[in-house]
């Protein structure tokens, strides 16, 4: 599949159905001499909006604001912060209100399906349906979107079981037991259907399985754990622990040896935003200016103040990865000499929360072995290396809009990882070690795993077809 969500809307330039304006400004207060405003070239001119002095605004991160009722106004927040804050916010993110993760009632039986037309005919008719539902409450509705887990239960969160229980019976068992941790476990779907196929295919192994559940949302742990109310007492998991936290506020040292998963949930981890200066290729990150209206404004200053893009910046360095902007100086010069030039490059996402969950994994749980999935590419994105997807629905139709600085809470963000990129900086950080000098950590493509893991058989349509190995072609997986 391309996106996250199943159907594409005709891509927007902008997104005025709700106020999410843009100012490019070019006039900042004295109080703020260090920071700049991107001049795109030639024609900003005519475009821009009229300029006004920005004022002095306090600077302050996702967790400042996390008790506000409503956005924040008069503030400047690092790009990270004003993407965490719209996401995450226990009040008005998007997790805490927008955000439903499509399970079908029943498990698709692939083998009685003609081929994969006839699995998205079936598809749209109950997406069709759970989109008019909520449309009927709200016109701003509700995000639906879908993962393989759900589309391909039970034997994609089986797939995931088998890897586990044949690294685990190789390594540790029996001496040791098999330890679970999953973030971001949606519905509970995956951890459902990984104890499921421990329980029947490996009873030895399920007698010694513990499965701990780190979720941010009280909402979606309150789910998770109605993911096993509704069964039969007889087929409930008691190895299930779910702790209403986010990783990122994690503080129990875990000294056992034990899987980490984490499938689909590191999209919407929060980036920075850095652009370099075009005639000396220094780095400046990204604020955004938040005026007493709610009008966003993208400021940049000289990157050095903030530890954690620092740490990211000088840990990539030692990769052999170079950011594609850096690769054109040539171009750079050529723009250079046109009236009106622009003062910075594009923008470049990078993954900065990303980064510190590896160094939480690093901190917390340093035995672990991990196991991540997500997309590596995204269409319809936001312009800039790595940019992420942003949308929200109106009206039954989604809208993909030009810039992550929208209005919190009504809007998806999500991004591409370049997986090569990672597993370099995961050896850096969670190994000590450089790329090439360790074989366990590998890279795969969701097709690979899922050949070398899955019931390919159970996901085989009657013409031969695999829908399971078809969609989905934009995620990876990173396995240690």
């Amino acid at each position: 599949m391309a996106s996250r969500l199943l159907f594409q809307a005709r891509p927007l330039s902008h997104c005025r159905s709700l106020r999410t304006c843009v100012r490019w400004q070019t006039t900042v207060s004295n109080d703020s001499k260090k920071l700049i405003a991107p001049r795109n070239g030639l024609l900003d001119p005519f475009f821009e909006q009229q300029p006004k002095t920005i004022g002095q605004y306090p600077r302050k991160t996702a967790q400042d604001v996390a008790s506000l009722k409503t956005p924040p106004t008069r503030t400047r927040m690092l790009s990270r912060d004003f993407i965490d804050d719209c996401l995450y916010n226990p009040n008005y993110g998007y997790f805490s209100k927008q955000a439903v993760i499509f399970s079908p009632e029943m498990d698709f039986d692939f083998t009685e399906l003609r081929d994969h037309l006839e699995f998205m005919d079936v598809l749209a008719r109950m997406y069709k349906d759970i989109e008019g539902e909520i449309d009927e409450v709200d016109e701003v509705a509700r995000q639906v979107w879908h993962t393989p887990t759900e589309l391909f239960k039970p034997w994609y969160g089986y797939a995931v079981a088998k890897y586990m229980v044949s690294e685990y019976k190789l390594n540790l068992y029996p001496h040791k037991d098999l330890i679970i941790y999953e973030m971001g476990a949606g519905n509970g779907t995956l951890m459902m259907n990984i104890l499921d196929y421990i329980r029947t295919y490996e009873p030895s192994v399920y007698k010694r399985t513990q499965y701990n559940i780190i979720e941010i949302s009280g909402k979606l742990a309150e789910r998770q754990s109605q993911s096993q109310d509704v069964r039969d007492v007889t087929e409930q998991h008691t190895c299930v622990k779910i702790i209403n936290k986010s990783i990122f506020d994690w503080d129990i040292h875990v000294p056992d040896e034990c899987f980490f998963l984490g499938m689909e949930v590191i999209d919407n981890f929060a980036h920075d935003v850095i652009r370099y200066d075009m005639e000396t290729l220094q780095p400046y990150q990204a604020l955004v200016s938040i005026d007493d209206k709610g009008d966003y404004t993208e400021l940049y200053e000289p990157v050095g103040n903030d530890a954690l893009i620092s740490r990211y910046l000088a840990t990539r360095k030692q990769t052999r990865y170079k950011s594609p902007i850096l690769s054109r100086q040539l171009w750079h010069k050529f723009l250079q000499l046109l009236p009106l030039a622009p003062n910075m490059t594009q923008p470049e996402f990078i993954p900065t929360k990303l980064f510190l969950f590896l160094e939480t994994l690093k901190k917390h749980f340093p035995h672990h072995r991990l196991i991540l999935s997500d997309f590596s590419e995204l269409p319809d994105a936001v312009e800039g290396v790595d940019g992420p997807v942003v949308q929200t629905r109106y009206r039954g139709t989604m809208v993909p809009c030009s810039t992550y600085m929208v209005q919190p809470g009504w809007f998806d963000i999500f991004f591409p990882t370049n997986f090569e990129v990672l597993r370099e900086m995961y050896l850096l950080v969670c190994r000590g070690t450089r790329a090439g000098s360790d074989k366990s950590v590998k890279v795969l493509t969701h097709r690979d795993f899922c050949e070398r893991y899955g019931d390919i058989e159970r996901t085989t349509t009657r013409s031969g077809e695999n829908p399971m190995l078809m969609y989905y072609e934009n995620m990876k997986f990173l396995i240690s």
